[in-house]
């Protein structure tokens, strides 16, 4: 290990980030078990993040606080990119009546960074910072479509990747497959994989030198409307609008 890594940053981190919504309130056991510390290291790391401000306790556990936000939005704030696409992304959902959101390729993972949502509820609740498994979303898809194939496998592991609903793709094969068809036809459509009900079309958005810097997908249900209309009506309409935010963010 380099004797430039902080290891103690490694280790706060570590602490912040089981906190989730299965886990919004944890026990200094509980944390130590979830992170693999001692419990001597867990307590300071609390305590640490409690003095910053970053966590606070009752005496029986401990929770994180709004003031972690801050460290999503420094991100948020430094990239434009959001804003750059949300006026787009707004004229998107007039246009189709469903919901449209931004993501970039993190990892194995895809994570938001803009949502314009319509008022119909979903199973999946999504909001900016969530994080679903890039293989089984249509901007994921489209981000890992521009990876080579080692690339890929080292991202998402040698299989069989974790069958979500019962379409999931699953064998890394076939994943690669898709993943060709989707360089090829430069988007992709993803039906009940993520959830059941639930399909979902992304195209990349790009710079100036063509680098995808994100992706962009509108999404909907089952019941309103077909894969024949989503190709028909929904593909053009996002392909217009992402040709739009790139030719913005080339400008940039």
């Amino acid at each position: 290990m380099s004797s430039d890594y902080v290891q103690s940053l490694e280790r706060g981190l570590a602490v912040m980030q089981v906190f989730s919504r299965e886990h919004p309130r944890l026990t200094l056991s509980e944390v130590a078990r979830l992170t693999g510390l001692t419990r001597a290291t867990a307590r300071r790391v609390l305590l640490t993040l409690q003095h910053l401000g970053y966590a606070r306790s009752d005496g029986q556990g401990f929770e994180l606080t709004p003031k972690v936000l801050d460290l999503g939005y420094a991100y948020l704030s430094s990239l434009d990119l959001a804003s750059i696409a949300e006026p787009g992304m707004e004229a998107l959902v007039e246009r189709t009546h469903e919901s449209c959101s931004a993501a970039v390729l993190d990892g194995h993972e895809i994570v938001y960074i803009a949502r314009v949502p319509t008022k119909r509820i979903m199973t999946i609740s999504l909001g900016l910072g969530s994080r679903l498994p890039a293989y089984a979303t249509s901007m994921g898809r489209v981000l890992l479509a521009e990876l080579d194939r080692d690339e890929v496998d080292e991202l998402v592991g040698p299989g069989p990747l974790p069958s979500i609903t019962e379409r999931t793709i699953t064998k890394p094969t076939d994943l690669h497959d898709e993943l060709a068809r989707v360089r090829r036809q430069g988007w992709a459509l993803v039906d009940q994989e993520l959830e059941a009900g639930l399909r979902s079309i992304g195209a990349p958005l790009r710079d100036r030198q063509g680098t995808a810097l994100a992706a962009l997908n509108v999404s909907t249900h089952v019941g309103r409307v077909s894969l024949d209309a989503i190709r028909k009506d929904f593909l053009p309409a996002l392909l217009d609008t992402a040709g739009q935010i790139s030719e913005r963010l080339a400008r940039r």
